[in-house]
């Protein structure tokens, strides 16, 4: 019988990557056992953070025969990021693509000449990156 703490053990760094977007709209409805596997239930507000948790359900497991999911995305394929004190395009890369190198791409997606001239406010799209 499969033991439900052991699993949201082995998950632990995909619910963390959920909840680690909740202030983004993503949200974990429920943690339990289906049957032999882990069953999550949630809801991620961009194809750009259901990228991000596929990332972290394929870091963990590859074949994640046992893990059931239910992640929906609830909005488009882009995130819209509003830049707060202190923040940069290498750290809103790093959050949202997992290497703080794609920082070119969001620029380039904006419309940023300066990657360096941001201004707390400001909203970006962040596009689906390859």
């Amino acid at each position: 019988m499969a033991d439900l703490e052991q699993l949201k053990q082995k998950y632990a760094p995909v619910i963390e990557t959920i909840e680690k977007f909740a202030p983004y709209g993503a949200t974990l409805e429920s943690v339990d056992l289906d049957g032999e596997k882990l069953h999550l239930k949630g809801t991620v507000p961009s194809e750009v953070i259901a990228n991000r948790v596929w990332d972290a359900i394929k870091k963990v497991d590859a074949t994640y025969s046992d893990l059931h999911h239910e992640i929906a995305t609830t909005g488009g394929a882009e995130q819209p990021y509003t830049i707060k004190s202190g923040d940069n395009l290498s750290t809103i890369s790093l959050l949202f693509y997992g290497s703080a190198h794609k920082y070119p791409e969001i620029a380039k997606a904006n419309g940023i000449d300066n990657p360096d001239h941001i201004s707390v406010g400001q909203t970006l799209n962040l596009p689906v990156l390859s």
